[in-house]
């Protein structure tokens, strides 16, 4: 890893990250984001997804709930779009080459209203069977504004090894 890494968290990074340059173990907190009645509504809309929790409020008013909730993989994709911003993954799409895998749990609803953050951390990097690119494991957790997690995932991304001219 370089020494041109900025601050867990903070900093701009001013290169291209490659798979031997991911900032194991480190925290990168997104700022915050609100869920709206237009965000789930439009959700809704997109996928299809028309389940009454998510839709009618005098319904999901009756539930253990107490009023409607968002759909999970609504703030998966919120998720997904606040750490995309984040300036360590800016760095990193130039060499990412896809996502193999997530998995996500929802250990708490998420309700119109409430404010995300997510934390990303990089928890581990291997080298696949070519030794050519490497599988970089990050675990995602959304956070509502009063602490509970509404989202823990884990996310396997395909990443370029630094070419050699650029070692």
């Amino acid at each position: 890893m370089s020494d041109s890494l900025p601050t867990p968290g903070i900093g701009v990074f001013t290169r291209t990250l490659y798979f031997e340059d991911v900032p194991l173990q480190q925290v990168f907190t997104t700022s915050g984001r609100t869920i709206t009645e237009a965000d789930v509504t439009s959700f809704a809309g997109l996928s299809g997804d028309y389940n009454m929790l998510h839709v009618d409020e005098d319904f999901a008013s009756k539930t253990a709930f107490g009023g409607r909730i968002a759909h999970g993989l609504l703030i998966l994709s919120i998720a997904s779009g606040l750490t995309t911003r984040l300036p360590v993954l800016t760095a990193l799409q130039p060499s990412l080459l896809g996502m193999t895998s997530v998995t996500c749990q929802w250990p708490s609803p998420t309700k119109i209203g409430d404010t995300l953050r997510v934390d990303l951390t990089f928890e581990s990097a291997k080298l696949t069977r070519s030794g050519s690119r490497g599988i970089v494991t990050e675990r995602r957790v959304a956070r509502a504004q009063d602490g509970r997690i509404v989202l823990d995932s884990h996310w396997d991304l395909l990443v370029a090894r630094r070419p050699e001219n650029l070692t």
